[in-house]
């Protein structure tokens, strides 16, 4: 029997009760390490000892002492984390490489009005105003003519205007309206699952687009295409991540990337292959082996 290992997971909802059950199994014990909201002491660590952790803090600031008080490497690290969340910097790294991406400007704020409205008008209408760096569509605006971008970077420039904002940056991005959207989730540079987001007919009719589950969306375990999870994975290895849910949007002529996730939700085992967690626990194993 293989030596238990402590894994410390920075979140207490969903990911860490899926985790918590199944890699047990696999002699790995799951452990809370919170890093946020509370008074951390920065002189000596108030965690429990482990032996690797799952993925770096979404905070970066409490995410250094935590990091430094545990001492120990994680399957997605800082720099995991810092390249997903640069929404700009992953598009720009997906399409150099020559993956396929939305038709997407990054604005560095603030901009000439006129500057925005020319990119607008080159993505097309209606566009969808995305802060670079936010998640679960926090912020994300559908716009459908000039006043309406202006009325929605006005807000952004007041956010912007606050010395201690670090990121100023945000996405103009062209709108698919008919595309079925794919979170597709990879695990060493292998497909190991994916999901079908879509929002009930009753939020359709009311007007809604967004399809962020914190939004009210339904996500279905689908069997991908093996196109698309070639896709997905030649996202995963461009951008050099271990574990990261590939968003994938989907019309009758194309497929793009649409942006990534260094911080998945793990979710019902259905969802994924067959031998999904034990590929969870190896990966586990080898990231505690580099400490």
């Amino acid at each position: 029997m293989a030596d238990t290992l402590r894994l410390a997971v920075t979140t207490n909802a969903e990911t860490f009760e899926r985790l918590q059950e199944s890699l047990a199994r696999r002699d790995i014990d799951v452990v809370h390490v919170r890093p946020a909201e509370r008074v951390l002491p920065v002189e000596e660590s108030p965690f429990p000892d482990v032996d690797v952790g799952w993925v770096y803090p979404s905070r970066l600031m409490e995410g250094a002492v935590v990091d430094t008080h545990l001492g120990v490497p994680w399957v997605n690290g800082r720099d995991a984390v810092l390249t997903s969340r640069n929404k700009a910097g992953v598009l720009a790294a997906l399409a150099d490489a020559g993956l396929p991406v939305p038709a997407t400007r990054a604005v560095s704020n603030p901009a000439e009005e006129s500057a925005v409205e020319a990119a607008a008008e080159d993505v097309g209408w209606p566009v969808v105003v995305k802060p670079n760096s936010t998640t679960r569509g926090v912020g994300v605006a559908k716009a459908h003519d000039p006043d309406s971008v202006a009325g929605v970077t006005d807000y952004l420039d007041l956010v912007h205007d606050y010395r201690a904002t670090g990121d100023r940056s945000y996405l103009l991005q062209a709108y698919l309206p008919e595309a079925t959207d794919y979170r597709v989730m990879v695990l060493d540079g292998e497909y190991v699952g994916a999901v079908r987001r879509r929002l009930p007919e009753a939020a359709v009719a009311a007007g809604q687009w967004k399809h962020n589950v914190h939004r009210g969306a339904v996500a279905e375990g689908v069997d991908l295409d093996p196109e698309l999870r070639r896709l997905a994975e030649r996202a995963a290895e461009v951008l050099g991540i271990r574990l990261v849910g590939v968003d994938l949007l989907v019309t009758d002529e194309r497929a793009v990337v649409s942006e990534t996730n260094a911080r998945p939700t793990v979710d019902d085992a259905e969802k994924y292959v067959d031998d999904f967690d034990d590929r969870l626990a190896t990966v586990v194993r080898e990231t505690a082996e580099t400490r």
